[in-house]
């Protein structure tokens, strides 16, 4: 456990080897050196392709720590290193100590976790918080507190600050999920649900306000060779709805319904065949009406796995 942990922290110093991540540094650096926390900026010019969350704690992290590979990374292994944590609480919860710690190693030990935390875009900002929101919304379906409505809705707000709208489906589709295949459809419409998404929306508003302040107030900017551009319109549909129906700003030519299930045999390398048959097997028991013990993991991931199929705009990160 402890080389899988030093294997992650090892490529901390690794400078940038792809395009991506590069852009997202200096896109952090503008903001902690401009102290302008509202516009993204490249070159200039207004840059409109990712929501700002991850841009925000990384321009923190230059502003406290200053600029450097390491000081970029720093945040994004440590909501990494938190979705290990709540992995940990979740299958404790749910299947012991022995099963929570074989999960967390194959989640330090999966390809695509090491890589991303190597090659840091937004994926380990996006485990963290995914995981944050799934096990603070399931203990708030278990039982209200303050506590958990509020971690719940923050946790789901930044993943939404991070990817977009779209982060809402695996983390309503895990919830939704287990109240229904335990057959409590009544526990959908608990006041707390409700509450919940008015505190989403609440939390959301910042990154609403500036890409409003950014493109909406200022028609003339040009952005994917257009004026009148809505950071708004784009935030709340385009961004995901366009990708998603690849006629968007940004499109993919390249879609294939199996192209998820055959980049899963590299992404969770070494644990591919081990993932695909735990969850033939798990699906199975389900399809005979065995009781399980969650229903978080396969709703979210096999409702998210056929939404990433149909669409044909793919990316295997």
């Amino acid at each position: 456990m402890i080389a899988a942990i030093l294997v992650n922290l090892a490529g901390i110093g690794i400078r940038f080897f792809t395009d991506d991540p590069s852009l997202y540094g200096i896109l952090a650096r503008n903001m902690a050196q401009s102290n302008n926390f509202t516009d993204l900026v490249y070159h200039g010019r207004g840059w409109l392709d990712k929501p700002h969350f991850p841009f925000w704690v990384a321009a923190l992290s230059f502003k406290l720590f200053g600029v450097s590979t390491v000081t970029y990374k720093l945040p994004a292994l440590l909501f990494f290193f938190l979705s290990v944590f709540y992995t940990y609480e979740l299958a404790l919860q749910f299947y012991g100590r022995q099963t929570a710690l074989r999960a967390v190693l194959i989640l330090l030990t999966a390809q695509h976790a090491i890589m991303s935390n190597t090659d840091v875009r937004a994926e380990p900002y996006l485990m963290g918080l995914l995981m944050g929101s799934v096990f603070h919304f399931y203990q708030l379906k278990e039982k209200f507190t303050l506590q958990h409505l509020l971690l719940g809705s923050l946790f789901t707000a930044c993943a939404v600050m991070t990817k977009g709208i779209y982060l809402l489906v695996p983390i309503g589709s895990a919830i939704i999920g287990d109240y229904l295949f335990k057959g409590d459809v009544k526990g959908l419409f608990q006041w707390r649900w409700l509450f919940a998404f008015l505190l989403v929306c609440v939390f959301v508003l910042p990154e609403v306000y500036t890409v409003y302040t950014q493109f909406d107030r200022h028609p003339e900017k040009v952005v994917f060779g257009r004026t009148n551009i809505s950071g708004v319109k784009w935030f709340l549909w385009d961004s995901q709805f366009g990708r998603f129906n690849n006629n968007g700003y940004i499109t993919n030519s390249h879609g294939d319904v199996f192209f998820f299930l055959h980049t899963l045999l590299w992404a969770f390398a070494p644990w591919a065949i081990v993932f695909y048959y735990a969850l033939g097997k798990k699906l199975w028991e389900i399809i005979k009406r065995r009781p399980q013990p969650e229903y978080l993991g396969v709703s979210a991931s096999i409702v998210m796995l056929l939404i990433f199929s149909i669409s044909k705009f793919q990316l295997p990160f």
